[in-house]
């Protein structure tokens, strides 16, 4: 009765782990570009106590085995990248990636990050960096200072309307870049994701192009978790939780009867 235990408490951190998950999913289903994560699980190890397939006899084989399981794990969470909503915001720094792809951000230390967060703001010289720490865009797009429209095409093309000029002026290319494997990207926080060994490596695009999204002025992609999915998916969990829970009471009790027995 002794394993019962152990697998009880693996069923029990198991379900801990997917707890996380769950409220991490809720915690962030006002955030634009949020992608929801799953809890993969997996079975441990087997003890075979009787191998399928052995001699049962001289001449006969047992159709099945005995094995006895050790309990389950968490071993990844996985980013779903589906596609979420659209929110219009008439907001001319906000950009929407309608498709697949990310934009490039510049990292302080040089690198490059990932992000699906459309959400632009113009700096101190005029280029489009990140709203919350200020990162800028790649390939970096500079507005000059007497642009009174900024106006971003669906292929990525950046132009302003300046007073005076009687045609918009061209200032820069918005470019988006795509993996092979999505799912691989290792997200950083800060809407960002960075490239890993099993993400590939990223494939820039025009955008509109096969295999690249166009791009969405004036709209923003919110966070592709549905909250009543995570809902059910907590009230699940919590019931396997309480399950486990009652399997380890059981045992304790059936241990106590022994010991009151002998």
């Amino acid at each position: 009765m002794i394993p019962a235990l152990w697998i009880s408490k693996t069923g029990l951190d198991a379900q801990t782990k997917q707890i996380s998950v769950i409220s991490n999913n809720l915690a962030n289903a006002s955030t634009v570009g949020f992608k929801k994560s799953r809890a993969v699980f997996e079975d441990l190890l087997y003890q075979t106590v009787n191998q399928p397939g052995g001699r049962s006899a001289q001449d006969t084989e047992m159709p099945s085995g005995l094995m006895i399981g050790a309990g389950t794990k968490v071993v990844a969470t996985q980013k779903i990248h589906t596609q979420g909503d659209m929110l219009t915001t008439d907001n001319s720094l906000d950009v929407m990636i309608q498709g697949d792809g990310f934009f490039e951000i510049l990292m302080p230390d040089g690198s490059s990050s990932y992000t699906r967060n459309g959400q632009f703001s113009l700096n101190a010289n005029g280029d489009f960096v990140t709203s919350g720490a200020g990162y800028l865009l790649q390939p970096q797009v500079t507005v000059p200072n007497d642009a009174q429209e900024i106006i971003i095409s669906q292929d990525g093309e950046v132009s302003v309307r300046v007073q005076g000029q009687a045609s918009n002026s061209i200032i820069g290319q918005i470019n988006t870049l795509n993996f092979v494997n999505t799912a691989g990207l290792q997200p950083i926080g800060q809407n960002l994701y960075v490239e890993t060994a099993v993400s590939g490596t990223p494939q820039e695009g025009v955008p509109g192009l096969v295999g690249f999204g166009m791009l969405v002025q004036g709209a923003l992609e919110t966070s592709n978790v549905n909250t009543t999915e995570e809902l059910v998916n907590l009230i699940e969990t919590q019931r396997v939780y309480e399950m486990n829970s009652k399997v380890i009471a059981a045992v304790d009790q059936m241990l106590q009867n022994i010991n009151q027995q002998l």
